[in-house]
């Protein structure tokens, strides 16, 4: 059967209640992608709409078929992961196509630059196969898949860094409390962790983040820690 005859029209979508999750796959060995496959299918809401063996085709099958997560190698022949991402999360008619990248390593050099580029988290390609599921239901849903422990990991290694030389600008957007928050968030807290130290209630603490990533064009948790330093609203811990 070939690669083509497996891809599953954009009729059906996760934004429909009765639709599953539409997932496409990219990743440069079949065998990694025959191994998602049958996890994916097997299970009851997810279906595998198409494959792509390099990052130039997960784009082009991704602006035909709509899914509504791409599960992302990095390391892919010619257009790599990172790329495809950027391209992905560029294109005004992608805006709710989300991208979870695929990593050999917890956090290899490429994990930053993939969450700057616009993916929506990260998983590692030996993560049993619950924490597969539960990571596409994360990001189908529009949430980040960024724990805090990963979230202060990835500070700890990457954002410790020098800034880039022209950061990101619109602090002045945010309420103090705004700010406050955003930086509570960069720094790994969860809702809950937040909610308990400001004393106020998880809703609470989830509204004014979501209303923080609505005014600074933020897809997602993610995009808001990335914001938080290249912004200079926090600078990292050295150790």
């Amino acid at each position: 059967m070939t690669e083509r005859s497996r891809e599953v029209p954009a009729a059906q979508s996760a934004t429909d209640p009765a639709g599953p999750i539409r997932v496409l796959l990219a990743d440069d060995q079949a065998l990694m992608r025959a191994g998602f496959r049958a996890l994916l299918d097997a299970e009851e809401g997810l279906e595998v709409v198409g494959e792509a063996a390099d990052g130039a085709s997960a784009v082009q099958l991704a602006r035909r078929l709509r899914p509504d997560v791409v599960l992302m190698d990095v390391q892919m022949p010619g257009l790599d992961g990172i790329e495809a991402t950027r391209r992905l999360a560029a294109d005004p008619d992608l805006t709710a196509v989300r991208v979870l990248i695929l990593t050999n390593y917890g956090l290899d050099s490429y994990v930053f630059a993939a969450l700057r580029a616009g993916a929506s988290g990260f998983l590692l390609k030996d993560a049993d196969p619950a924490d597969l599921l539960q990571a596409v239901d994360v990001v189908a849903r529009g949430d980040a898949l960024l724990a805090p422990a990963v979230t202060r990991s990835l500070i700890s290694e990457f954002v410790a860094g020098p800034r880039p030389a022209d950061p990101a600008a619109g602090r002045e957007v945010l309420t103090a409390r705004e700010q406050e928050i955003v930086a509570l968030v960069a720094r790994g807290l969860s809702n809950d962790e937040i909610a308990e130290g400001m004393v106020i209630s998880p809703l609470t603490a989830k509204t004014h983040v979501n209303r923080a990533m609505t005014k600074l064009h933020c897809r997602d948790r993610a995009q808001l820690v990335v914001w938080a330093y290249e912004s200079g609203l926090i600078t990292p811990r050295r150790r």
